[in-house]
């Protein structure tokens, strides 16, 4: 399988490195692994849909 970094994910995704992060934590990319302080994800992953930015509410 072939993995990419933060970096990567982030220039692909058209996102700061730090929302990518965000998602990682959060268990929002599946397949992606850390190695030491180095996050690993699938070249394949999906883009996760952020739901921090949902309906406003009135």
């Amino acid at each position: 399988m072939d993995y990419i970094t933060v970096k990567e994910a982030a220039e692909k995704w058209d996102v700061s490195p730090r929302s990518i992060t965000y998602h990682l934590v959060a268990g929002r990319i599946f397949g992606a692994v850390k190695k030491g302080n180095l996050w690993l994800i699938p070249a394949a992953a999906e883009k996760p849909a952020d739901l921090r930015r949902g309906k406003k509410k009135c």
